[in-house]
C-alpha cells in the first residue's frame, strides 16, 4: 500500500502529503475498530514496510495520532490505542478548546489596543517579520515566525501583561500553527490575514485590527473544526471524524 502520493477528494487540487495519507489511513482504522482502545500499533518498522513510507513521514503522523488524543506513545513499548473518536487536540499542556478561548479573550482587544498605541518600531518589526512569513517556504522556520508575529502584536499594545500571557501559551501555540499547516494547508491563508492585522495596525484603525485578528481567529477554528470533524465523501462514520 502506496501513500506517498495521495490527494483529497473534497480539497480539490490540494494534494495532501505522505504524513497526511498515513495519518488519515490509521486514524480511519482506529476509528473503524480495526485497533481497539487497548491495542498497540504494529511497529514503526512494520508500518513503514506496509505503508511504503519513511519513517521521520511516518512518526509525524503518529505525533499527530497523538496530539489527536487517539494514540499514546510509551518508550520502549511502542504506541496504544487510547481512543476511538477525536474531541479536542491537545497542544502541549492546553486542549485546543481552551486555547482558542483564551486567544479570542486576549488577543482580540490585544489588537484594539495595538492599533491605538503602536510605536513606528513596532509597525517596521510586524511589517519585516511578515515579509519574511510571506517568503518563507519552511514550515518549522514559518512556525517560529508566526509565534513572533503574536508576540510582536502583543508588545505593540504597550502592555507587559499581554506580552506575557502570549509567552506562556507560545509553546501550544507553536504546536498548533505547525498541526493547521500540516493538516490544514493553512499559511498562505494566514498569510493573508497576518497582512490584514499589520495593515489595520498601519491605519491606526481600532475597529478593523479587532475585526482582522477576529477573522484570523475564526479561521484557524474552522480549519481546526475541519480537521477534527470533516466531512466525508466516502464512506462517513456514525459520529467519528476522519483525517
Amino acid at each position: 500500500m502506496n501513500l506517498s502520493d495521495s490527494q483529497t477528494a473534497s480539497q480539490g487540487p490540494r494534494r495532501i502529503s505522505a504524513m497526511e495519507a498515513v495519518l488519515g489511513h490509521l486514524r480511519s482504522a482506529i476509528e473503524r475498530g480495526e485497533y481497539a482502545i487497548g491495542d498497540k500499533l504494529p511497529s514503526e518498522a512494520e508500518l513503514c514496510r506496509t505503508l511504503e513510507v519513511s519513517r521521520p513521514v511516518l512518526r509525524e503522523a503518529l505525533r499527530a495520532l497523538q496530539t489527536m488524543g487517539l494514540t499514546v506513545s510509551k518508550t520502549g513499548k511502542g504506541t496504544f490505542v487510547v481512543g476511538n473518536a477525536v474531541e479536542d487536540p491537545t497542544f502541549g499542556d492546553y486542549a485546543a478548546s481552551d486555547l482558542l478561548e483564551v486567544r479570542r479573550h486576549v488577543e482580540i482587544p490585544v489588537a484594539g489596543y495595538a492599533a491605538r498605541r503602536r510605536t513606528p518600531e513596532n509597525l517596521d518589526h510586524l511589517a519585516h517579520l511578515l515579509d519574511r512569513m510571506e517568503r518563507e517556504t519552511d514550515t518549522t522556520a514559518w512556525v517560529a515566525m508566526d509565534t513572533l508575529f503574536h508576540l510582536g502584536v502583543a508588545e505593540a499594545a504597550q502592555n507587559p501583561v499581554f506580552r506575557r500571557v502570549i509567552e506562556e501559551i507560545r509553546d501550544a501555540l507553536a504546536r498548533q500553527s505547525a498541526f493547521l499547516n500540516e493538516l490544514g494547508g493553512r499559511r498562505e491563508q494566514s498569510n493573508r490575514e497576518h497582512r490584514a492585522i499589520v495593515e489595520a495596525l498601519m491605519d491606526g484603525s481600532e475597529t478593523d485590527a479587532v475585526e482582522a485578528m477576529a477573522h484570523h481567529l475564526d479561521r484557524v477554528e474552522t480549519t481546526l473544526t475541519d480537521i477534527v470533524r470533516p466531512q466525508r465523501a466516502d464512506t462517513p462514520l456514525e459520529g467519528g471524524p476522519e483525517a
